[in-house]
């Protein structure tokens, strides 16, 4: 009888462990299907509030914005073949882009749009840089090392 009720016993502690693991990951937030109209607003607007743009200057941007929004829309829905000069063509694309909006912009706005497109850089490649690195990118830690002698 002693057996049985350690064996049960036993037998619930270690399903108790098992099941007390998450294996659910935490889902995803789903960001919000936005049209090229409502993208090329949201950059503008981002862009109206960090540089202070004038009405006139809104206006060419959002163009700029609105035409680069829709390029985007048809490479993402394009199929996924010929990556490399696909990758070649939306580089372009965004020096493009790029020349148009410094166009636009005054020498002060210049500036500030080139520090914010430094800081977006830094940023990036942070988080590039910390993407994909684990545990098994470390040197192993060695609690005794050995003295030489």
């Amino acid at each position: 009888m002693k057996k049985a009720i350690l064996t049960i016993a036993i037998a619930v502690m270690g399903f108790t462990a098992a099941f007390a693991q998450d294996t659910t990951k935490r889902a995803r937030r789903q960001m919000p299907k936005m049209t090229a109209e409502q993208r090329a607003e949201k950059a503008t607007a981002r862009l109206e509030k960090e540089l202070s743009l004038t009405a006139d200057q809104k206006t060419k941007i959002y163009a700029v914005e609105l035409e680069n929004a829709k390029k985007v829309e048809t490479w993402r829905s394009a199929d996924q073949g010929d990556m490399k000069g696909k990758m070649k063509e939306r580089k372009e694309a965004m020096q493009a882009q790029k020349a148009k909006i410094d166009g636009i912009l005054t020498a002060e706005q210049k500036t500030k749009m080139e520090a914010m497109r430094s800081e977006a850089r830094e940023k990036g490649d942070r988080m590039r840089k910390g993407m994909g690195k684990g545990k098994r990118d470390k040197a192993p830690v060695v609690s005794n090392p050995p003295t030489q002698g």
